[in-house]
Parts: C-alpha cells; sequence; structure tokens
C-alpha cells in the first residue's frame, strides 16, 4: 500500500490536558496521511485550544455547535477521510498510536478487512485496575460473540482499524458511546469481512483522571447489540 495511507479519526470532548499530546503522538507515525479531529463542543478550552493551535497539512480539524457524543464525532470525521486505511483515536492517552504499526500489518498483507486492538487478550502492558470495568467489558463481549457467532475479546476497544470500503459502507446511527457495539454489529453482519485481533497496550485512567464512559453507558451497548442484530 505504500507510506502515508492511514486516516486516524479523532474525536474530542473536554480533553484540554492531554489532546495537543495525543495529536502529537499520531502524526509522528509516517503511515499517517491524515488526522481528522472533531471537537464535539467542548466546554473546558479544548475548542479554543484547537482553534489557536497551528499544525501541519496533515490535520483537519472540524467543530460541532453542541456536545453530541461520540457517534456523531465519528459520523463527522469519516466523511472527510481519504487514506486507504481508517482508524479511530481517542484523544485520552488511554492508547498508544505506535500500535498501529502492528495492527496495519494484517491489512498491508491482505489478510484482514477490520483489526481490533484488544486490551484484553493479553502479551502488552494494561493498567491493573477497574475490576467492575472489566467485567462490564468481558459481559459485552460475551454478548457480542453470542449474538454474531465470533470470538472477539474487547468489542469496545477504541481501536478499530478498516480499510476505507469497509466504513464507507457503513451508516452511523448512534450519537454516542453505543457507536461501539453499532460498529461491531454492522461489521460482524457482513459475512464477506475478515475481522481480525491483534492485543495492544492499555493506560487506562480513572474517573478522578477524566474518564468519562461508566456502568450505565453499558445499557445502552446491550440495547444496541440486540438491535442492530435485527437492523441496519
Amino acid at each position: 500500500m505504500g507510506n502515508q495511507i492511514l486516516s486516524v479519526v479523532m474525536p474530542v470532548y473536554n480533553e484540554k490536558a492531554t489532546v495537543l499530546k495525543a495529536i502529537d503522538k499520531v502524526l509522528r507515525l509516517d503511515l499517517v496521511k491524515e488526522l481528522i479531529v472533531v471537537d464535539d463542543g467542548s466546554t473546558d478550552g479544548t475548542k479554543e485550544l484547537l482553534s489557536q493551535t497551528r499544525f501541519d497539512d496533515r490535520v483537519k480539524v472540524f467543530f460541532h455547535d453542541k456536545n453530541m457524543g461520540k457517534g456523531a464525532g465519528l459520523r463527522t470525521g469519516f466523511q472527510h477521510v481519504s487514506g486507504g486505511v481508517v482508524v479511530i483515536q481517542d484523544a485520552d492517552l488511554e492508547y498508544d498510536p505506535n500500535e498501529f504499526k502492528e495492527m496495519i500489518k494484517p491489512i498491508e498483507e491482505g489478510m484482514a478487512d477490520v483489526v481490533y486492538g484488544s486490551r484484553l487478550s493479553g502479551g502488552k502492558p494494561q493498567r491493573a485496575h477497574m475490576f467492575l470495568h472489566k467485567i462490564g467489558n468481558d459481559f459485552l463481549s460475551f454478548l457480542t460473540n453470542l449474538l454474531y457467532n465470533t470470538t472477539l475479546t474487547d468489542m469496545e476497544t477504541c481501536y478499530k482499524m478498516f480499510r476505507k470500503e469497509v466504513i464507507d459502507g457503513i451508516t452511523i446511527r448512534s450519537n454516542g458511546f453505543s457507536v461501539e457495539p453499532e460498529l461491531t454489529a454492522k461489521i460482524l453482519k457482513n459475512k464477506k469481512l475478515r475481522i481480525y485481533e491483534m492485543p495492544i497496550s492499555y493506560y487506562g485512567r480513572s474517573y478522578a483522571e477524566g474518564k468519562k464512559i461508566s456502568w450505565k453507558h453499558g445499557f445502552g451497548a446491550i440495547w444496541a447489540l440486540l438491535k442492530f442484530r435485527f437492523i441496519n
């Protein structure tokens, strides 16, 4: 596929302390063709920071007038990608963009259409904390596997990488965090797609450190997995 083939989509909401560091980490990678940042109505100064910072030509920044959720941010971002491969990157430094170099190999080698980076399969550094959060992730992955006849270990992972054609064929309906199970459901329902999973590092935050997703979002994820099993 050659160099600079990767489009990175970064939805951002109230991440003033980390967003510039996250952008810098992504831009250090030679394979990144473009970084599409979507500020989803931040109120903590993130929007102003992004507006005032001069980035290199690979960065495109878009702004939502109000907060609508991660799904809405991804929907906006995906509309502007031009690379042959697309990946999602959060702005909170829980994930390391250096993992992209390994994740993209099955796609480059023609083996995979989609690659998930698993925080729960072992083999890479992972912060040991938040037992109930892990139980919730395990249950959602179990439900995914049961409903869609697959073997994913980490359905909720941020690191989902796709050939551009895959994401072009998906219409995102969820505005919030339910976008994760929605994307997974629609990918798994397409039996032509080859889906691989690889271990990634995970530097998880606590709620005191700014983590936003909570157990309450689990109910929305369950509903999304059930709903999108039967509708598109």
